[in-house]
């Protein structure tokens, strides 16, 4: 049996989503993040050493990562399903995006998200002009133009197909899930970006992505 080690609003619901796409039995070992601080808890490293989610168990087998848990799942359970086969141009063209959800587009993800504490962060009185004033500057000249460079690259790969892999859904789809889901809480997705609104309404309108949220709770990236 398969277990997810499920930490609370994170990449771990991909995990959960894939398999119940797949239609794979498996478990959920739950972890909250600490309220303060929004770190996963100490227990995550006595599974994996990072003490960070997505982690399966799936026998003796730990896996880490999402992009390789994706992949790993798919190849061993999928039956052909969801993913391209191996050597084929469509298996690139996956593979590309399960590495760039990760490589890419979350890194200036994660840089709004610290700037966007530390402008609200308390401070001392005479450093609060200084420290909120950095953390807009840098917002404003580095982050968010990468945002948008990588929105406007995002939503050009729909023009002519409803999925990033290609005519079909594929776990391309659900590695970008949570990089675009963050983008709309963080980034935001206004009308410059009506394919990418559309995806983001198209997947979570799947039965398989509403099961998952129902066994896995709580699901809030802003």
């Amino acid at each position: 049996m398969i277990t997810v080690h499920h930490l609370n609003n994170s990449r771990s619901q991909r995990i959960l989503w894939l398999l119940e796409e797949l239609g794979v039995p498996y478990e959920i070992k739950r972890y909250q993040r600490d309220p303060k601080t929004l770190q996963a808890p100490p227990e995550l490293r006595a599974v994996h050493p990072l003490g960070k989610a997505p982690v399966i168990t799936d026998g003796a087998l730990t896996l880490a990562e999402s992009g390789a848990i994706v992949e790993y799942l798919a190849d061993r359970y999928g039956a052909g399903m969801l993913i391209p086969a191996h050597g084929t141009p469509e298996r690139l063209r996956c593979n590309y995006w399960l590495h760039y959800a990760e490589g890419s587009a979350m890194p200036p993800l994660l840089l709004k998200l610290v700037f966007q504490r530390m402008e609200h962060a308390p401070m001392p009185f005479l450093a609060r002009p200084i420290g909120k004033g950095i953390a807009r500057k840098v917002q404003r000249d580095f982050v968010d133009p990468q945002l948008a460079t990588h929105l406007d690259y995002l939503e050009s790969q729909l023009r002519n197909s409803d999925w990033f892999g290609g005519a079909a859904f594929s776990v391309a789809d659900i590695q970008l899930s949570f990089p675009l889901e963050a983008f709309a809480a963080r980034g935001g997705l206004d009308d410059r970006y009506p394919r990418l609104r559309t995806f983001l309404q198209r997947i979570h309108s799947r039965p398989a992505y509403q099961r998952a949220l129902q066994r896995g709770g709580e699901y809030l990236l802003g």
